[in-house]
């Protein structure tokens, strides 16, 4: 058998590996890219964030979402909506994403094997082709950004067409009249968003007295109060006892007793790392629990130093952006590369409806410190271009330091929040105050002004105290 060199093997092509990959070969590096796949991409491109989000766009395009501020609740662009309408645009978007990542990679003589690879020892990987042969390629450095895969628990009795998981539910071929979702996690509060836009039923349950607990407890209000406006059933406290079907329709008992029944059901309460088919035994790398893998959060090595680990199959913040930015720095410490020490924060965008984004500490944290803090709100309503969309919700929330007037955190929540988050980003991470808002010029009309508004309003605030 012929093994093959590489300076650098890569397991998993999402945001992680390709980042990395492509690092590495711009490094005159030579790359072998290892994908079980069918294409390139990892889950980011086929079943998770490029999906979910694609999927969202559709939904908020076909359904006038954005113009019943003006027009109505009961307005829509197409009346009725079909399984069929959102997957047109979501295979057009994969087959785009999947063509420019293939570009970059030859672009870049970046070499790919498509395969399931295990680890033989703690140099070689052997991988099984498509058509059954075995290869064994051997790297000097070896990244593993195999990503994750959905907790599907043996009680939950998945079937692929009424009880699914988030992989699945993006291959719905109708759209049900009402939906449970399980798990009130960013996946879970994505989904269960994105269909009720689409005038779904749907009750959301989250065991923990409240969901997405690592943001501003503010900001999580103001959300949870949208959802509810709306008619989304949050049970918050309450766990799944066990889940039953009646005249082929799930239904999920809670432990306090409460029935729900709907058409379908998406058990998103948490993913675990796919490392299982690794063999990681043979590169003495140990995965936790989860299935996830420990690293050194600065230089992404595994407890074995040629062994790089990074994306999701480590566990939290598990955002695209993050991945790619670990892949970037795993690669460059793997060839002796010298790097600046990373930002302190950076941001953090769930895509559910509506938007929210957040940058920075949120006044729990800030309280934690021991702080003296202020804080400015701005609702969007309250901007000209608010007005001009329809926005009666939305809102920014901006934290500053007494002593310093420097920002601390910006925590949004409403339309276009993934984006305007980054003008607080740069000014956090420059660690700017309170008067580079209040000096300078926005735009107008646009939602950045809500930037001026709150922090005039916290500027008044400290100023009167």
């Amino acid at each position: 058998m012929t093994i093959t060199n590489h300076d650098f093997i890569v397991i998993g092509s999402g945001p992680a590996g390709r980042r990395a990959a492509i690092q590495a070969a711009k490094l005159g590096r030579s790359v072998l890219v290892v994908e079980k796949g069918r294409r390139v991409g990892g889950v980011s491109v086929h079943t998770g964030t490029i999906p979910s989000k694609t999927l969202r766009e559709t939904v908020l395009n076909l359904t006038g979402w954005r113009e019943r501020g003006f027009y109505g609740r009961a307005y829509r662009v197409k009346k009725d909506i079909s399984a069929k309408d959102l997957m047109i645009r979501l295979h057009m978007t994969l087959d785009h994403e999947v063509d420019v990542l293939e570009h970059q990679f030859t672009r870049n003589n970046v070499t790919t094997l498509r395969g399931t690879g295990r680890f033989a020892d703690p140099h070689h990987v052997e991988v099984t082709l498509e058509n059954g042969d075995l290869r064994t390629v051997r790297g000097d450095k070896i990244l593993i950004a195999v990503g994750t895969r959905p907790y599907r628990p043996a009680d939950v009795p998945f079937n692929g067409t009424s009880v699914l998981d988030s992989d699945e539910i993006i291959e719905l071929n109708h759209l049900p009249r009402s939906l449970t979702v399980v798990g009130g996690g960013v996946i879970g509060v994505e989904y269960a968003t994105i269909f009720s836009a689409l005038d779904v039923n749907v009750t959301l349950i989250e065991s923990r007295p409240r969901f997405l607990e690592f943001l501003d407890e503010e900001l999580v209000e103001d959300f949870v109060h949208q959802l509810r406006d709306r008619g989304i059933a949050i049970r918050f406290g309450t766990k799944v006892a066990r889940i039953e079907f009646e005249h082929d329709w799930p239904v999920t008992i809670l432990d306090n007793g409460r029935r729900i029944r709907t058409e379908s059901l998406l058990y998103a309460a948490g993913r675990v790392g796919a490392t299982d088919t690794l063999n990681l035994e043979a590169c003495e790398v140990a995965a936790d629990e989860r299935g996830r893998l420990k690293v050194d959060p600065h230089t992404f090595q595994t407890s074995v130093p040629h062994i790089y680990s990074a994306g999701d199959a480590i566990g939290f913040p598990s955002l695209a952006s993050t991945s790619m930015e670990q892949g970037r720095i795993a690669a460059c410490h793997a060839f002796n590369i010298p790097l600046p020490p990373a930002p302190e924060f950076f941001p953090y965008g769930i895509y559910a409806v509506p938007e929210i984004s957040t940058v920075g500490m949120s006044e729990e944290e800030v309280r934690r410190r021991g702080i003296p803090y202020e804080c400015g709100i701005a609702r969007f309503r309250e901007t000209s271009r608010g007005h001009i969309m329809g926005l009666s919700t939305g809102m920014m929330k901006m934290i500053f330091s007494l002593k310093t007037r420097r920002l601390l955190g910006v925590h949004i929540v409403g339309e276009g929040a993934t984006e305007l988050v980054h003008i607080g980003q740069a000014v956090l991470n420059l660690h700017g105050t309170l008067d580079y808002f209040i000096e300078n010029t926005f735009n107008y009309p646009t939602l950045a002004e809500a930037y001026k508004i709150a922090a005039l309003d916290a500027w008044n605030r400290m100023t009167s105290s």
